[in-house]
């Protein structure tokens, strides 16, 4: 396997920290921060990218980063990395990765308490040490406690699109095996869970396992075996994580990736069914009475147990059998998607121009792009004064005029100040063609206050969407606490949809909240949350989790035409 974007991104940005932390020149530093997010951003692999000479046209990348990457892409190693890894204590670097620590205060603890590895800040954290530091007290350390925690759990699990990453290389190196006649990713991943405990995959073959899982051993990256049996095996993968493998002749396929794929929920649900039909659905096959029956898809498995095929995101064990029962929906898919919606261009912290990004979005196949850029309260992520917007307005109707299948619309995402208000006054709100309103600062107020704060901001009629509602960061940030059934309800009776927000470090509104809020009459929007060309790709995560949530097309606003679109916010604007 090579190394995707996704890992060498993560070496560049290793890099970048392990200098800073030896207080190397400032420039330097940004420099590999910068190459990460190049790299990060990249449409194609870097190793075609480099291929066809492209990565080296730009201006992002310098000769040293840009060898860095080569070398990455050639060998899977960073000689510079290794070397500094000799240099800077690696506890010192993994505390960088706690939310509220950077390089200064990470400095302040190695000098002032001569710590430089994670137990040792969390002895101090509990102990009063860590809160004795100047500027740092009770609640930081309380803070840094839970962020040792959720670190902790970022090493077990990996967002969405690192393990479907991932999942894809291992399974195309799996694939070419030889005896191996498929490979087909399950588990988590298939899914679509926002994280992933452990990439899971199903390999179809018609010689013995044992054959099969000593060839594995002679695939790139694979390290070695954990626990294994007949069929079954555990991989595990450089870098630390871990691939469950199980092969299978293609007579039993169906009953296999349905064991493979479901949670354990679902497939206890399904054996107990199993057992009122006759059948026995257990160890990944299906037997009636002591005749084994052949499942050579899963189709056959669901429809032994009088069920349609029940799409792998519904495979939970929460409600899927009873609805599948009545009737499943026709989940909403990525064609049906018309708009994009959520997007920035580099008027604030995107990549993209206007046209660039409408051109982009237009070949990605949706015929309507909200344009969506910071407004002026969010300085951090350049924030667009009222100059800007009449400048980008500009731009926008001129690509109006000159694009074909594409329409721009004006939007903005409209910060949530403490109090509830917007931060642009009525006159310029009501130039945008819709507003997105999202919080992104205060987000420790008790339930009461960000209630009362989100209420009144939805209240403004210019607010057609409540973006990335809860304010999650996954593996990183918790919810801000929140009355979501009082939200639903007000969001339902103004008009205003709710999104679910498809970076994928949020993944926001949480799938497990969609039946209340569709319950509720709320319209749900995905957004893509993209900043720059590979975030367009942010909208198939998206979909995933509307999937997971049993949503429709017509559940969901940006399935419906730029007129249809407009139409529901002319309809909130006028209530």
């Amino acid at each position: 396997m090579t190394m995707d974007r996704t890992a060498i991104a993560r070496v560049l940005d290793q890099i970048a920290a392990h200098l800073d932390l030896k207080q190397e020149n400032p420039f330097r530093v940004r420099a590999f921060r910068n190459a990460a997010r190049v790299v990060a951003a990249l449409p194609a692999d870097p190793a075609v990218r480099l291929a066809d000479g492209s990565l080296a046209d730009g201006k992002a990348l310098g000769p040293g980063t840009l060898a860095i990457v080569r070398e990455l892409v050639e060998t899977g190693r960073a000689a510079l990395l290794d070397e500094l890894r000799e240099e800077v204590p690696s506890g010192l670097v993994e505390m960088l990765g706690i939310s509220g620590l950077g390089v200064a205060r990470v400095r302040q603890i190695r000098d002032g308490l001569g710590i430089d590895t994670i137990p040792e800040l969390e002895l101090a954290a509990k102990d009063g040490r860590l809160a004795a530091l100047p500027g740092f007290g009770p609640r930081t350390a309380e803070s840094v406690l839970k962020g040792i925690a959720r670190l902790r759990q970022a090493t077990v699990y990996l967002l969405a699109h690192h393990a479907a990453e991932e999942a894809e290389l291992l399974r195309a190196a799996l694939a070419r095996v030889p005896g191996v006649a498929g490979a087909i990713v399950a588990g988590d991943v298939r899914r679509r869970s926002e994280i992933v405990g452990e990439i899971a995959l199903v390999l179809v073959a018609e010689i013995p396992a044992a054959d099969v899982f000593r060839a594995l051993l002679d695939v790139p990256g694979v390290e070695e075996f954990g626990e294994q049996d007949e069929r079954r095996a555990t991989l595990e993968l450089a870098g630390g994580k871990r691939a469950r493998v199980v092969v299978t002749p293609a007579r039993n396929l169906g009953a296999v990736l349905v064991h493979a794929t479901g949670h354990r929920s679902h497939l206890e649900a399904l054996a107990a069914r199993a057992r009122t039909r006759g059948y026995t659905f257990e160890g990944a096959a299906l037997w009636h009475g002591s005749e084994f029956i052949t499942t050579p898809d899963e189709a056959t498995v669901y429809a032994a147990l009088g069920l349609p095929l029940i799409p792998p995101e519904l495979r939970e064990g929460r409600d899927e059998i009873a609805l599948a029962e009545r009737g499943l929906p026709r989940l909403v898919e990525r064609a049906d998607l018309q708009g994009f919606l959520h997007c920035h261009t580099s008027y604030s912290d995107g990549t993209l121009s206007v046209r660039e990004l409408a051109v982009a979005v237009r070949d990605a196949g949706y015929r309507y792009v909200g344009i969506t850029d910071h407004s002026h309260e969010a300085a951090y992520a350049g924030g667009l004064t009222v100059e800007d917007l009449k400048r980008q307005w500009s731009e926008i109707e001129a690509a109006n005029a000159e694009l074909e299948g594409i329409r721009v619309l004006k939007g903005i995402e409209a910060d949530i100040l403490a109090d509830g208000r917007l931060d642009y006054d009525e006159e310029v709100l009501a130039g945008f063609d819709f507003v997105i309103a999202s919080i992104h600062s205060r987000y420790q107020m008790d339930r009461e206050e960000m209630t009362a704060r989100v209420l009144r901001a939805l209240g403004n009629r210019h607010v057609v969407i409540f973006g990335h509602p809860t304010g999650r960061l996954l593996l990183s940030r918790d919810p801000y606490r929140l009355d979501l059934d009082r939200i639903f309800a007000f969001a339902a009776t103004l008009g205003v949809a709710i999104e679910i927000n498809a970076d994928p470090n949020r993944l926001d509104l949480d799938w497990r909240m969609l039946g209340a809020a569709r319950a509720a009459g709320v319209m749900i929007t995905i957004g893509a949350d993209a900043h720059n060309v590979a975030g367009i790709a942010n909208a198939d995560l998206g979909i995933g989790v509307a999937r997971k949530g049993g949503l429709e097309a017509a559940d969901v606003l940006n399935s419906r035409s730029v007129e249809g679109f407009l139409g529901f916010v002319k309809a909130r604007r006028d209530l």
